[in-house]
C-alpha cells in the first residue's frame, strides 16, 4: 500500500482536502480585495463555482486515455474575464497519446481549438502548445471535419502538442447566439492503455490537484487585479504575453483593467476609428474576474451589436442606470460598485488607442 492508499484508508485524504479547502478562502481575505459585504460574498461564491468546476476537471473529465468535452468556464461558473459571446470546451489530453477530433462545422463565425501546458493549480499557467482554427481547416461539403492531435506532425488537418501538452480548449465566439449555429465536437484517444476505472492511488492525487486549482486560480487572478489598479477606469493594451501564459487565444490582442465608480458616476468608452478586424467586444466583470450575469443584465456588446457613430466611432456608456435612448450602447453595473474589464480584438489589424473618462451620470 503507497502513501496515497494509507490516506484514503486513515481518511487522512478526506481531511487534508478539506483543510485545503478551508485554506483557500484566504484568498478572498487578501489585503488587497474589497473588505464590504457585497464584493466579499461575491468573492466566496466565486470559490463554490471553482470547487465545481475543478472536480468536474480534476475528477469526472481527468483521465487524458478517455477524453471528453466539457465546460471550464460557462453561465454559472467563471474564469478570468470570460467572454459572454463565447462558448467554451476543455478537455484532457496528454502529449503522450494521439486524438482524433470530430465535428460539425455549424455556422458560429470563429472556432480556435489550442493545446495547453499546465493549469493555474499546478504550474501557474495554461502555455500554449499548438493552435489551430476554423480558416486553417479542411472541412467536406456537408460541414464535418477531423483534426489529428499529437506530438508528432500529420498529415492534413493537425493540432500541435509537446510532450508537455495536458489540456485542450476550444473557443466559439458568436456574433449573435440566437441566429447562429454552434459546431458540434467529439474526441477520441487512438492509443489508450489501461481501462477506464478508478484507481484509488490516482483519486487520491486528483482530489489534492481539486483544491490547488482553486486556490491557484483565485491567486493568480487577484494578483491580475493588483496590477489592473495601476490603470482605474482605463483600458491599456496588456502585456499579451501575461494572457496567452493564462491561456489566451493568439488571435486576440487584448485590454484587461478594471473600473471602479461612484453612485452618481458613469465611465465613457471611446474609439474614434475601430480598426479591421473579425470582431471585437467589451465586457464587465466583477473583482474576481468573472463576466458579470449576462443572463439577467446587458453587460456586454461587440463589433455586431454596437450602435455606431456616423463616421464609425465607437461610445460605450458604463453606468448604474439607463442614460436612455441617446445612448445605445449602454452597459449595466448589475448591482456593482467595481470591478474588472476587458476590450477585446480578435484578428485586428491594428490596435488603436481606447479613451476613457469618468463624469457625473447628470451630465450625459
Amino acid at each position: 500500500m503507497d502513501d496515497n492508499e494509507a490516506r484514503i484508508v486513515d481518511g487522512r485524504l478526506w481531511a487534508d482536502f478539506c483543510d485545503a479547502l478551508k485554506s483557500a478562502g484566504e484568498q478572498v481575505l487578501r489585503d488587497t480585495t474589497p473588505a464590504d459585504p457585497f464584493n466579499r460574498a461575491e468573492g466566496y461564491r466565486y470559490l463554490t463555482r471553482l470547487l465545481r468546476l475543478s472536480l468536474e476537471k480534476n475528477i469526472e473529465f481527468g483521465d487524458p486515455r478517455f477524453p471528453a468535452f466539457y465546460s471550464l468556464s460557462h453561465a454559472t461558473a467563471k474564469i478570468g474575464n470570460d467572454n459572454p459571446d463565447n462558448v467554451y470546451q476543455n478537455c484532457a489530453v496528454s502529449g503522450r497519446y494521439n486524438y482524433r477530433i470530430r465535428g460539425q462545422r455549424g455556422s458560429v463565425p470563429y472556432l480556435s481549438v489550442e493545446t495547453k501546458a499546465g493549469s493555474y493549480g499546478s504550474t501557474g499557467t495554461m502555455a500554449p502548445t499548438g493552435h489551430i482554427e476554423l480558416e486553417d481547416l479542411d472541412i467536406l461539403d456537408d460541414g464535418s471535419f477531423e483534426i489529428l492531435v499529437s506530438a508528432t506532425p500529420q498529415p492534413g488537418n493537425w493540432l500541435a502538442m509537446t510532450p508537455e501538452s495536458d489540456n485542450m480548449l476550444v473557443r466559439q465566439t458568436f456574433e449573435n447566439r440566437s441566429a447562429e449555429t454552434a459546431a458540434t465536437l467529439t474526441i477520441e484517444c487512438l492509443n489508450a492503455d489501461g481501462e477506464a476505472q478508478l484507481d484509488p492511488a490516482e483519486f487520491a492525487a486528483q482530489l489534492d490537484g481539486v483544491t490547488a486549482f482553486i486556490t491557484g486560480t483565485a491567486g493568480l487572478f487577484i494578483d491580475w487585479m493588483a496590477v489592473f489598479s495601476a490603470h482605474v477606469n482605463q483600458l491599456p493594451a496588456n502585456d499579451q504575453q501575461m494572457c496567452l501564459s493564462a491561456g489566451g487565444d493568439p488571435s486576440i490582442h487584448y485590454h484587461n483593467s478594471c473600473w471602479k465608480l461612484g453612485p452618481d458616476q458613469a465611465l465613457i468608452i471611446e474609439v474614434d476609428e475601430l480598426p479591421v478586424c473579425r470582431s471585437w467586444n467589451f465586457q464587465l466583470s466583477n473583482y474576481w474576474l468573472e463576466s458579470l450575469d449576462y443572463r439577467h443584465h446587458q453587460i456586454h456588446v461587440n463589433k455586431h451589436t454596437a450602435s455606431y457613430g456616423g463616421n464609425g466611432s465607437l461610445q460605450i456608456v458604463v453606468a448604474h442606470q439607463n442614460p436612455g435612448a441617446n445612448y445605445p450602447n449602454w452597459l449595466s453595473t448589475a448591482g456593482h460598485d467595481q470591478g474588472s474589464m476587458l476590450f477585446r480584438y480578435i484578428e485586428a489589424q491594428s490596435f488603436p488607442q481606447i479613451n476613457t473618462r469618468v463624469i457625473q451620470f447628470g451630465a450625459l
